[in-house]
């Protein structure tokens, strides 16, 4: 089938490549003409394992990209909203680029004889597609369904592992107002081996906000947990490694530390909070997770204030940057506010990440960056690690080149810290 995804960001992109890996022809549509030059060369946007081999396979076969919506619109039967939904200053969502894209879409459609079907994969409240991007739709291109079709079809996607989760579904989420085009878009799956749930627009979109909030829980649940052991004198890991066996919990995401980040937990969890209170609830347990998810970067600090006393002129060491391991995204990185506070403080920071050092330069340019983890510590009076890179947990010798050996893990992640270091775990 030819599709046209609009949008190329980490779902975007990851999208057009699967699909097109999948036997579908893609085009993708944005208005960055950088990103069409380098997807049409084949060179992926966004760093994302898997993602270069599969642009380099269909680019200019498969798969081409566009910034001409009527030109997709016309070569294409299903088109895919997969822009951005950020944040506004309240923690709302804003629809803005969603709005934007479904006139455009809107507008091509006039011109197009023929079924075509919207679908909304971009991360949107309850009733978005419904009572948002359908209306627009139907404004701009002058039809009304039927004569086109429009669905919900979320997307689970860990970044790090999208094209992975792509093409190995753990589920498949089509929500629609009609069984033709929910159809179309299931069958855009074929090949891949996952049940396909079927329901309408408006719980599709309530399934994506209830899986990433709940994630979310859990981890905020593990670090207030932790937060007590700490005091008790007690191993958080060794408390959730015997009741994640529990088949009725899990082990998953049950880990102790600096709190969540990236681009879906934090955001998702507050547009949840702000549609709840947009039809008159108080979502108190989800205000308790984002609450205890902000407070534990501040704990970090202050274990570091217990330790030093005053941060002004000290030199601290930062390891990791991204917001997770095996990416180079840094938003809502716990590592974000630690910087801040230490500078506000006076402290130095000497920061290093494998991936992340480039993008953190935009917000924080006045620190140092190094290019290793040895040389990040050069120096240092303490060390605070704030991402679960692979290559942090055999960190050892390293830590010999500090003025002072107070390491403060926020992610559990050092095996074996030494004999000479004095090591702090943030919840444990």
């Amino acid at each position: 089938m030819k599709i046209s995804i609009i949008g190329t960001g980490y779902v975007g992109s990851v999208s057009a490549a699967c699909f097109a890996e999948l036997g579908h022809e893609v085009i993708c549509v944005d208005i960055d003409k950088s990103k069409i030059d380098m997807i049409n060369a084949g060179i992926p946007p966004i760093y994302e394992e898997g993602l270069p081999e599969l642009l380099e396979k269909h680019a200019g076969k498969r798969l081409s990209a566009t910034s001409d919506y009527e030109l997709a619109i016309m070569n294409s039967d299903v088109s895919f909203i997969c822009v951005g939904t950020p944040s506004d200053s309240e923690g709302n969502i804003d629809l803005g680029i969603v709005r934007a894209a479904s006139a455009s879409l809107g507008d091509s459609l006039r011109k197009k004889k023929g079924y075509h079907v919207i679908v909304v994969k971009s991360t949107v409240v309850p009733e978005t597609t419904e009572k948002i991007v359908l209306p627009i739709i139907e404004k701009h291109s002058g039809k009304h369904p039927g004569e086109f079709g429009i669905a919900m079809n979320p997307e689970f996607l860990r970044e790090g592992k999208a094209v992975h989760d792509f093409m190995h579904p753990d589920k498949i989420v089509i929500g629609s107002l009609d069984k033709k085009s929910g159809d179309i878009v299931a069958s855009l799956y074929n090949g891949l081996k996952c049940e396909v749930t079927r329901t309408n627009p408006r719980t599709a979109e309530m399934i994506k906000y209830v899986n990433n909030a709940f994630l979310a829980t859990k981890i905020s649940f593990s670090n207030e947990v932790g937060n007590i052991c700490k005091l008790l004198g007690i191993d958080t890991y060794e408390v959730m490694s015997a009741v994640g066996k529990d088949f009725r919990i899990g082990p998953y995401f049950l880990n102790s530390g600096a709190g969540f980040g990236g681009s879906c937990f934090p955001k998702d969890v507050k547009a949840l909070i702000g549609k709840a209170k947009e039809i008159g609830y108080e979502p108190r347990l989800l205000k308790s997770v984002i609450a205890i998810n902000e407070g534990q970067p501040a704990r970090m600090v202050l274990l570091l204030k217990n330790k030093l006393g005053s941060l002004e002129g000290k030199n601290i060491a930062v390891l990791g940057l991204a917001f997770k391991n095996d990416t180079d995204d840094i938003r809502e990185s716990r590592s974000i506010p630690v910087i801040k506070e230490l500078l506000d403080e006076g402290a130095r920071v000497s920061a290093y990440d494998p991936m992340a050092n480039e993008n953190m330069k935009k917000l924080f340019s006045g620190i140092g960056y190094y290019s290793s983890a040895a040389d990040a510590l050069s120096g240092a009076e303490a060390c605070l690690i704030m991402t679960e890179w692979d290559e942090f947990k055999s960190l050892n010798k390293e830590f010999d080149a500090m003025e002072n050996r107070l390491v403060i893990d926020g992610r559990h992640i050092l095996v074996k810290p030494g004999k000479d270091i004095e090591y702090v775990g943030l919840c444990w």
